[in-house]
């Protein structure tokens, strides 16, 4: 008993022995063409949104970390889009769920980040299989806990995520479809090891009202697979977009949470173009910093404050 209160003070305070924070686990950073209309419902109008033809590059970023400084957790990052950091191009995030208290506090206290309590469950589902073979689980679905030697080609795992509401009570946000992939000559190729830089803008909340700027330095085995499908209890199909809209300008919090929250959805059900599965990953996040915006005649920049 006093090892496992250990534990749990050693998980509760890992935060603390940081930055930089390492989280080892797996994830799926699927990309999708969000409209650029949708996408400024979230960046602060002082940031350039890089967009071509009314679209930007956003999506999800949906992690399992069996390590961390806040212990064991699943995280959907929604991505919002890309903005012009000169000289390079950062994500920012529309929303983050976490099915951990600490690591929500966090978010919101340390990193600036849009970060919201949620729910993490997830079924079996089947699909009309004919005469296909047996395909072996990918290492992204291994990690969300789906223990099996071999699955059909075409089965898969569907994963509901709900916003906590307070107490018991929750708010269904989306269903996230994963599919199992096939193995290539009797095993299964997990991909390059890769080293990448993930910049990412953040700030502009409650908790930080300044613009903020911290990178996360990602060691991992990355290989392309198959896009997973989303939807939402108020579509019946995957990837369906609905029409623009704007935050609304309404002196209610909640309102506004609502709006954010729509707008999120609108993120997800995008269309997806390119999905990558991040095993054995590492990924250290450095501590944010303040960034200063700073105007001339030809473009918008920003530079990092001393």
């Amino acid at each position: 008993m006093a090892a496992e209160n250990e534990e749990k003070e050693t998980a509760c305070a890992g935060y603390k022995h940081g930055p930089p924070w390492v989280f080892k686990g797996s994830a799926l950073y699927q990309l999708h063409l969000v409209k650029a209309s949708t996408a400024r419902a979230f960046v602060p109008r002082d940031l350039r949104l890089v967009e071509a033809f009314g679209y930007t590059l956003g999506g999800m970023f949906l992690a399992r970390y069996h390590d961390s400084p806040a212990g064991e957790f699943d995280e959907l990052v929604v991505i919002a889009g890309i903005v012009w950091n000169p000289p390079t191009s950062c994500a920012w995030a529309a929303r983050v769920l976490v099915n951990s208290v600490e690591a929500c506090r966090h978010g919101r206290k340390e990193v600036g980040l849009p970060s919201h309590v949620a729910t993490f469950s997830s079924k079996n589902e089947a699909a009309s299989l004919g005469d296909r073979p047996l395909a072996r689980p990918n290492s992204f679905l291994n990690m969300l806990g789906i223990g099996s030697t071999a699955f059909e080609q075409g089965n898969g795992r569907e994963i509901e995520v709900s916003e906590s509401k307070g107490g018991s009570s929750t708010r269904h946000l989306c269903n996230i479809s994963l599919p199992f992939t096939g193995s290539h000559k009797d095993h299964q190729w997990a991909g390059p090891a890769i080293r990448m830089s993930l910049p990412s803008f953040s700030g502009r909340t409650v908790d930080h009202p300044d613009l903020l700027k911290y990178s996360c330095q990602v060691e991992c085995r990355v290989r392309p697979v198959k896009p997973a499908r989303i939807w939402s209890a108020r579509t019946t199909e995957p990837q369906q977009e609905k029409s623009d809209g704007e935050v609304s300008s309404s002196g209610s919090s909640v309102a506004a949470d609502l709006d954010a929250r729509s707008h999120s959805i609108s993120v997800l059900l995008s269309r997806p173009i390119f999905a990558l599965e991040f095993s054995s990953l590492r990924m250290h996040v450095d501590a944010p910093r303040t960034v200063v915006p700073h105007r001339d005649d030809k473009k918008v920049g920003y530079s990092s404050s001393t």
